[in-house]
């Protein structure tokens, strides 16, 4: 068991358990957000949970190389969100951590995500 792995995947998974956590904590007006920056109506009341269940497995190091690709997989999808809305000139709030990050969404959303993205990958590396 390599120590980067577990430290990537547990801060990773804390910081998905923390996204989901304060999704579910904003309630109806995170899911407004998700509509407003483009995210699919069906899945919007899953992305939370998701991402607890995601976050809770890396913490306890459960299935850790193929959780950690889930993870990274999430992320490169809502990167590219992120990606083609700052192309097309919106900067809908991100809310990607709730309330604590409503401010609109720019390069350091996307800095912040490939930063995850590379723990993913070390967290899988193991």
């Amino acid at each position: 068991m390599s120590w980067p792995a577990v430290v990537a995947a547990v801060v990773l998974g804390a910081a998905f358990v923390v996204a989901g956590a304060s999704k579910i904590a904003m309630g109806e007006q995170w899911s407004a957000q998700a509509g407003d920056l483009g995210a699919p109506g069906p899945v919007i009341p899953l992305v939370p949970w998701v991402e607890l269940v995601i976050g809770a497995l890396l913490v306890v190091q459960f299935a850790r190389t193929v959780t950690a690709l889930v993870a990274l997989a999430v992320l490169v999808v809502f990167t590219g969100l992120l990606v083609l809305r700052l192309a097309q000139g919106r900067r809908p709030p991100c809310a990607c951590f709730g309330a604590w990050s409503a401010t609109p969404i720019g390069p350091r959303h996307v800095a912040r995500n490939v930063a995850l993205m590379a723990l993913a990958v070390v967290a899988a590396a193991a």
